[in-house]
């Protein structure tokens, strides 16, 4: 990752999690947390609002989903890069994400390990899925 302070805004409505995602981004002292949210349609607003560098959005939330979420940043904030963390495992989900121009797609569950590599690759305008998606789907790479 770059020397320069990269600013992230966290989008998920489970509080525990986005607490994990935070102390995890922690360790990394160019990536500081500018936001987090729980909503849907509050996460658009704030995105609007912060014009985050890299905004790490779950797929079920509140109100509008994630998917419908990147759609509306991808217009109001158009330099932010968008990772997606969600548990959702399916195929034909993964690329809809992928579809909407983020850069990658992490599994919860294997986020421990992963987050900071797909966070890097990422902000390095590179592709990242997770090792498991990528085992079972290997088309979802060519998105």
């Amino acid at each position: 990752m770059s020397p320069s302070l990269v600013r992230v805004l966290a989008i998920d409505d489970y509080e525990p999690w986005r607490r994990f995602v935070c102390s995890a981004l922690q360790k990394c002292p160019q990536l500081r947390v500018i936001g987090e949210v729980s909503d849907g349609l509050e996460a658009v607003r704030k995105a609007q609002e912060l014009q985050p560098d890299l905004v790490l959005l779950d797929i079920g939330l509140p109100r509008l989903n994630g998917i419908e979420v990147a759609h509306r940043i991808r217009k109001l904030s158009p330099n932010s890069k968008i990772l997606f963390l969600s548990e959702t495992r399916s195929s034909e989900i993964a690329e809809e994400a992928l579809r909407t121009g983020a850069g990658g797609y992490v599994v919860k569950s294997e986020a421990a390990s992963e987050l900071i590599p797909a966070v890097e690759a990422v902000l390095q305008d590179k592709q990242f899925l997770s090792a498991s998606l990528a085992e079972l789907w290997p088309a979802v790479i060519a998105v």
